[in-house]
């Protein structure tokens, strides 16, 4: 058959864009999760990773394999293709003030829609599919004021500060005798447990220091700050208040590299290592632009991990398959890593749920353990083989079959793994990537345009890469005696209350470096005429610092008092107790909509919505103009547009609402990539290690910040006066 295509490409000519199929002798098939041996990255060559020089070999390049035919033709013929381009499909004609690339494969496009295309890595003719040598680049150095474009080699971008990034790395000191390709496609074994051994890893220890002992400490990166806020400062003696609120706002700690100034909050030496398994769809859907970013995004992710960091791909289809062990990103390890993401081809179906069993059993089966771990699952599409209804058309509405028992929260095990997932467009299923996250703790991204899939994993990486504090566990007792708790509204995060409702709990989880949590606990205040001051509640906080792997344990982090005049006068409620109430109720009318609009009831949601926007706007914080307020109306009114009709609701709207709840739920930032521009009003709960991570992927994509869609957080909850 390939020798009957060569002939007829052949009769058309050399220069003409026919894909002719390889034969089985020629080429290796690809395997069910589509890794194929030949087939080079359309991010970045294999060749240049290998060749001292970046030039890789003189071979002829291949034509890469499409995913879904093999003869690909213009419709309209070739001498249209000169005529139109294929990426706007408008005219391309000299003097109409556009300049024109020509490829090498004879097909033409405006430069600045080709442009576009490769700068995320893109070297294949979008028409035929053929591989080019060279790529046009768009650079403020470029002569395009005369129309001249800055052509470079595809294995010698000098002008991409990624790549910069990638030539730098030394030759790699492996092993020879057994290279990447040969891990692909050795049999997994049974038990996953041959990750690559720690050095100098000390052992978890059970030990617990006191505030004292751990601020002598040299390796000490600071404590949790704990504050508290009554509602009013004073109550009358004779006088109750039922449900009265005390906020109790924590914040974490600086890393180390930011008590003294360095610039890099992230520095290996600061932070505690982590353990990091990306599982990443590369099913048929993944084909073409989104399989390139995706290795873009992946290439960000492993240069920015550390030498005590390990990482592990799990890469999945109609079936999922290791790419390789839990791996030390040194300078071999980070080689080794991006050859392997390197080699994805996209095919198949989705089978999410094999996928997050063999992630999870990566974590599982381990030897030796980092102080961090946590699971990035990123899909376009839903789950094709498990979360089906019996006649295999519609989803049902239980995911708990896609996540493994083990790591759910709250598991016998004991085990805690959160899973981050990131919705890839408009066709996945959002409402099991919101399931998944919610089960193990982790949060639900929704990227939406394909150009910020890596700012959102920057973002993740920039809180994973910075966790300082861990199990943190926040206890409140009462001190009055006829005081007794009401509620504890936390969101997600666990609490429990005693049966006489004198003592709580939450279980907060980790904090990222200088990360915020705010929680309401209501209570009644009795009538009390014996003294003019009463003590309401006490806060104790104990946690784990994952470098020096103590304890510590707060035991006076805060006292609630308030005054009990004869008369109290006019007073004043607190801002601080107010705004976190708006961002609850903002939270509890999301949730409803939601609910209404899963109901078909569309209009119910929208009326929802607008009613808590009309009530945010007479609080106390809103007529103060209070910048949380302005971005909860905001994102309130985003949902009611995205809730519109079925169609938007469908496409973007749940998608939407979905990562917005995990974002209030769990108090941490989300990305949603969409077109509205990011400021600092709508970073919300976006922490500063996220924010340089996220730059740092901006400025890093072309060597300077490029005009593209940007990064937009949750918009509801900016940040409360935090250093950028």
């Amino acid at each position: 058959m390939g020798s009957k295509w060569r002939k007829a490409k052949l009769a058309l000519g050399l220069n003409t864009c026919l894909y002719v199929p390889q034969t089985a002798e020629e080429s290796s098939s690809p395997s069910p999760n589509g890794i194929v041996e030949s087939r080079h990255s359309d991010a970045v060559s294999s060749s240049s990773l290998l060749s001292p020089t970046g030039i890789g070999s003189d071979r002829r390049p291949t034509t890469p394999t499409p995913s879904s035919s093999g003869l690909l033709l213009p419709k309209s013929g070739l001498k249209s293709s000169k005529r139109t381009c294929a990426i706007c499909l408008n005219t391309m004609k000299p003097g109409h003030g556009h300049a024109i690339f020509t490829a090498e494969c004879s097909h033409s496009f405006h430069f600045h829609c080709i442009t576009s295309n490769v700068k995320h890595g893109n070297q294949i003719c979008p028409v035929c599919r053929a591989k080019w040598k060279e790529v046009p680049f768009q650079n403020p150095a470029s002569d395009l004021s005369q129309g001249i474009p800055r052509i470079n080699p595809v294995n010698w971008p000098r002008d991409d500060a990624w790549m910069t990034v990638l030539r730098q790395i030394p030759p790699p000191r492996v092993d020879v005798s057994r290279p990447i390709t040969s891990l692909l496609h050795t049999p997994e074994p049974v038990i996953f447990d041959d990750d690559e051994s720690l050095d100098n890893q000390p052992d978890i220890s059970k030990n617990t220091t006191s505030v004292e002992e751990q601020s002598s400490n040299n390796n000490c990166i600071g404590i949790v700050e704990v504050k508290t806020y009554p509602e009013v400062p004073a109550v009358e003696r004779s006088s109750s208040h039922d449900n009265f609120s005390v906020l109790i706002h924590l914040k974490a700690p600086l890393t180390s590299a930011r008590q003294n100034g360095s610039r890099n909050p992230v520095s290996q030496n600061s932070r505690a290592p982590v353990d990091l398994i990306t599982v990443l769809d590369v099913s048929g859907s993944m084909a073409g632009t989104k399989l390139a970013l995706l290795k873009r995004a992946m290439g960000f992710v492993v240069q920015n991990l550390g030498p005590s960091d390990r990482l592990s791909v799990i890469a999945f289809s109609s079936t999922a398959r290791r790419l390789f062990p839990l791996r030390r990103m040194t300078d071999t390890g980070r080689q080794q890593a991006l050859q392997a993401v390197n080699s994805l081809v996209s095919n198949g179906g989705t089978n999410i749920a094999e996928a997050l069993r063999k992630g999870t059993k990566v974590l599982v089966d381990r030897k030796s353990k980092n102080p961090v771990c946590s699971i990035i699952l990123l899909s376009d599409g839903q789950d094709t083989y498990t979360v089906t209804s019996p006649c295999g058309i519609h989803p049902r509405t239980d995911y708990q079959s896609l996540l493994p028992i083990s790591i759910r929260r709250n598991n016998a095990a004991g085990l805690h793994i959160p899973v981050h997932t990131f919705g890839f467009g408009a066709d996945h299923d959002a409402a099991s990537m919101h399931s998944i996250s919610e089960i193990s703790g982790g949060t639900f991204s929704f990227i939406e345009a394909e150009s910020v899939i890596q700012d959102a994993f920057a973002q993740c990486i920039g809180g994973l890469l910075s966790v300082v504090v861990q199990e943190l566990h926040v206890r409140i007792e009462c001190v009055h005696p006829s005081l007794q708790l009401g509620s504890i509204k936390a969101g997600s995060y666990r609490t429990s209350m005693m049966a006489d409702a004198r003592m709580g709990s939450i279980d907060a989880g980790d904090l990222y470096a200088e990360e915020e949590r705010d929680f309401l606990v209501t209570m009644n205040i009795p009538v009390d005429k014996s003294s003019n001051e009463m003590s309401l509640v006490k806060v104790r906080c104990l946690y784990r610092d994952p470098i020096t792997k103590e304890m510590v344990n707060l035991n006076e982090a805060g006292e609630v008092t308030i005054e009990r005049p004869e008369v109290a006068g006019q007073l004043v409620v607190s801002m601080e107790v107010d705004r976190q109430r708006n961002r609850l109720r903002a939270a509890e009318a999301m949730a409803e909509a939601r609910v209404a609009a899963e109901n078909a009831d569309l209009a119910g949601a929208v009326s929802l919505l607008e009613s808590c926007r009309q009530a945010l706007a007479e609080t106390t914080s809103a007529r103060a103009g209070d910048r949380l307020c302005v971005a909860l109306a905001a994102e309130l009114k985003e949902m009611q547009e995205r809730m519109g009709n079925r169609r938007a609701y469908e496409e973007t709207g749940r998608a939407y609402v979905l990562s917005g709840l995990s974002s209030h739920s769990w108090q941490r930032a989300t990305a949603r990539g969409d077109s509205t521009d990011s400021t600092s009003l709508l970073q919300s709960y976006q922490t500063p290690s996220m924010v340089d991570m996220v730059t740092r992927s901006q400025t890093m994509l072309l060597g300077n910040p490029s005009p593209r869609r940007t990064l937009s957080s949750v918009k509801s909850f900016p940040a409360k006066s935090q250093p950028r």
